[in-house]
This record gives structure tokens, sequence and C-alpha cells, in this order.
């Protein structure tokens, strides 16, 4: 009995030891922090999904990921469109870029940019057999397709060609295929992997955009100077070792980490998959994008929206002028600002007031705000539908105001704001593929994700709206329903 105490607490004393010194080890261990990568993932073979597993990857990935090892960096990484990851990374929402930002004056002046992980050459792409188009002289009032803050944009508006914005290389790919613009100018590896992977013999390399190399490099803010220089001290190291030239190999069959490291070979490329092949390995990510965001942003704004959208519609009919200026002036700003605008002043102006949210609350703030000023004219209409008879009638039976509108009046005003309401929903429904540009993966995105990596516009887009075209449908007929059974409010 003596023993078998003794061994109990020992026990006890080894438990209690073992705890303290797990904390004491990890107090020792310094923590390592996590550090927000800014990526396109619309960028091959810099950025993009492999189609087979849906992870993201790319010659970028791989350098930042190298980086993180080194530097002792955990990576969070947050895919947006090109024209937004600046606004993001002012914003506090990115720490770093990595997705083959060029060097140029306006950058340097700017941001915190790294040593050129990347080196590499802008070149004209023409439509095949375009003789017209050779050199950036032959682009003056031409018309190209550019990401409209990229390097290569400045490139073309400096040769005077008028630049169509577009989000990525695909898409500038896509209207010159199809005539609606006359070149692109962008950079040789990208060019060559769009050559390889698609096969498409429709547009071709007329030539250099210019004789200087272009330099590529991770991007933070002037603020982060610690984790820019670890992010050099990392690609110093990179490069010493030989692991950036393993990566550079791996993708390109060249050195392209250093200047006059070879011409990429990308002629094996990532291989053309057919478009059923495309459409049943992004089918499911698509799905999934519809449950986990498109479909909860859009219950929880038009809920939340709704709500706003009854208050201002009772002040906007208030009998007191205050109540009634501000509702006005609230349904004036909303109605006559553009949505797209409203979701970058909420996700990318308000932080810069100390203000911020994230990405899917930000989105939802926004779409609510933007419901509430369309429903609340739909909801004040049918608050005046009801016959000025029915609150005389309550106020005879000693109703007072709150009690009218609950069970008097709103009632009978639901029946007409019902199908109004159910157009501001369905709108709300497809206006969520807006969400992208607040760093949302939604449905619509990951048919964009898809589309760059594999060129299959049509079938993916056609695709995606199949899937809006049958959640529209459920919702329409979930509108008769409701409609049906809010007839028993109705006078016959």
């Amino acid at each position: 009995m003596r023993h078998a105490l003794r061994c109990a607490v020992l026990f006890l004393l080894v438990m209690v030891a073992l705890p303290a010194h797990a904390s004491a080890a990890s107090a020792q261990e310094p923590e390592r922090p996590v550090v927000r990568v800014g990526t396109e993932g619309t960028y091959p073979p810099f950025s993009f999904h492999d189609p087979g597993t849906q992870e993201l990857t790319g010659y970028d990935i791989d350098v930042i990921k190298a980086i993180a090892d080194k530097a002792g960096w955990d990576l969070e990484f947050v895919e947006t469109q090109w024209d937004a990851v600046f606004p993001a990374l002012d914003a506090g929402r990115l720490d770093v870029i990595a997705n083959q930002v060029s060097v140029n004056e306006e950058r340097a002046a700017k941001y915190g940019l790294s040593d050129p992980y990347t080196y590499s050459r802008g070149v004209i792409i023409r439509r095949t057999g375009d003789e017209g188009i050779q050199t950036l002289d032959d682009l003056r009032g031409k018309t190209t397709a550019q990401s409209s803050t990229s390097n290569w944009a400045q490139v073309a508006k400096d040769a005077g060609a008028n630049v169509e914005a577009v989000e990525g290389f695909a898409q500038a790919a896509a209207l010159l295929t199809q005539g609606r613009v006359d070149a692109i100018v962008n950079d040789n590896i990208a060019v060559l992997d769009y050559l390889a992977s698609t096969g498409s013999t429709e547009v071709e390399i007329a030539g250099n955009a210019g004789a200087e190399t272009s330099e590529q490099v991770l991007t933070f803010r002037k603020t982060d100077q610690a984790l820019l220089d670890q992010g050099n001290r990392a690609i110093a190291e990179l490069k010493a070792d030989g692991t950036l030239k393993g990566i550079s190999e791996k993708y390109f069959k060249a050195d392209v980490s250093v200047p006059d490291g070879g011409e990429a070979d990308l002629s094996e490329g990532r291989g053309h998959r057919s478009t059923w092949d495309v459409l049943r390995s992004t089918a499911w990510p698509m799905f999934v994008g519809l449950v986990q965001v498109t479909i909860p942003l859009t219950v929880l704004s038009f809920a939340i929206g709704l709500s706003l959208a009854l208050l201002v519609a009772l002040a906007r009919i208030s009998p007191y002028k205050v109540l009634s200026g501000l509702a006005r002036a609230f349904i004036s700003i909303i109605r006559g600002t553009p949505l797209l605008l409203q979701l970058f002043i909420v996700f990318y102006g308000l932080p810069q007031l100390g203000v911020k949210f994230p990405p899917f609350t930000a989105a939802v703030i926004a779409f609510s705000l933007n419901v509430a000023g369309y429903a609340a004219e739909v909801v004040r209409s049918a608050i005046l539908a009801v016959p000025k008879g029915q609150f005389e009638a309550a106020a005879t039976i000693g109703l007072d105001y709150r009690q009218t509108l609950r069970r008097i009046i709103l009632p009978q005003a639901t029946r007409t704001a019902v199908p109004p309401l159910s157009n501001t929903l369905l709108s709300l429904l497809k206006d969520t593929s807006l969400g992208s540009v607040v760093l949302l993966t939604e449905l619509f995105r990951e048919s964009q994700l898809a589309a760059a990596e594999s060129n299959e516009f049509l079938a993916l887009y056609a695709f995606a709206g199949l899937y809006y075209w049958v959640i529209c449908v459920a919702l329409s007929a979930g509108q008769k329903r409701l409609e049906t059974r809010l007839d028993r409010y109705v006078a016959r």
C-alpha cells in the first residue's frame, strides 16, 4: 500500500512537471509570423490551380514557399484579381504580393520591393499572320488588352496604344483571338505557357517589347522593412544553394532567376485537356463555392438588408422631417452609386480610417446596405398601398401605431411587396459574383480560376450560369408558394 502511494505521488509530480517543461520549451521557440500572400491564382505558369487537385501552385507559389521556409514564415494565401491586389496591400489585407510584379519607378517609390527573383522580357502578341504589327512602334493607334495596373499596360500606353482593361492574360488572349483587340504586350513566359497548354495557332509572338530585361520582385509595404529584409536574405540564400535554379528548371527548363539564364522552354506545357475533363474537375469546386459562400452571403445580406429596409421605409414615411430626410439621403446615395464602388469603399476604403472587416463580413455589410437602399422603396410603396381606412379601423379598436403595423398593415403590405422583393433577392444572388473583388472565392470566382488555367470560357461560364439558374428557379418556386399563403390577407 505504501509502495502504491509513493508511485501515485511520483506520477502526479511528473504530470505537473511535464506541462511546465513543455511551456518553458515553447516559450523559448520564437513564434513564426503569419504572412498573407496576395496572388491571382489565374496567371499560369506563375500562379494557378492544379486541375487535378485544385491546389494553388505555380512558379511564384513554389518560390514564396521556399522563401518562407528560409525566413521562418507561415503563409496564408489570399487570391484576388490583379487590379485589386495592390489596394489590398495598401489596406493591410496582405503582407506581400507574389505575382510577377515588375519593377518600375512608381512602385519603387511607393512600396518595398525585394531583390529580383525572376528575369524575363516583354513580347508583343498578335493574331497569326498580322504583319502590320511587328514592333512597339506599330502599336500606335491600335488597341491592346492588358491588366490596367500592370507594367505591360504602361508599356503599351507609352507606345501609343489604346489599352482595353482585362482581369488577366487568359481574357486578353481570348479578346485577341476573337479579333476584339489588335495585340497584347505581356511576359514571354506567360505567352509560351499559353501557346503550349492550348495548342493555339491563332496568335503568335511578333517580337520583343523593347530591349530591356524585366525584373520581377516581391512587393511589401514600405513600413514592413523587417519582412522585406527577411525576404531578401532568403532570396540570396536560395540563389546561393541552387534552390531557385531548381524551381525555375522545374517549370521552364532554364534558370530564369538570373539574367541570361537561358530561354524558357514550355513546349511540353501543362497539356491541353478536353472540355469534359475541365467541367468534371471544376463542378465540385464550383458547388463548394456556391454552398460555402454564395448562398450564405445571399441569405445573410438579404435578411439584414430587408430589416434595414423596413426601418428606412418607416423613417421615409415618418412625419418627422429629420427622419424622413435621413432616409431620403440614404436611399439616394445607395441607388446613385455602383454596388462595386460600395464594396470597394467598405473593404478597401474604411481600413484607412481604422475600420477593418474580414472579407465575408465586409461583403455582407456592402450587400445589405445595397439591398436596404432598393428594398426600402418597395416596402414604402407596399405600406402606402394599404387603404388608409385600415389605420382608422385599427384606431377604433384601440390598437396603437406599433400594433397596427404588426397586426394589420404589414401582413397586407407583405403580399404586395413579395414579387418586387423577390426580384431584389434574385438580383442579390447574382450580384454575389462581385465577391471576388473583396477576396472571396465564390461560385463565379471558381469558374474564373478554371477558365484562366484551361481557356474554356464558354463551357465554364455556361456551367456557372446553370448553377445560378437552378437556384433562381428554386427561389421563384418558393416565391409562388409564399404568395399563395399570403393570399389569406387579401380581401376578396
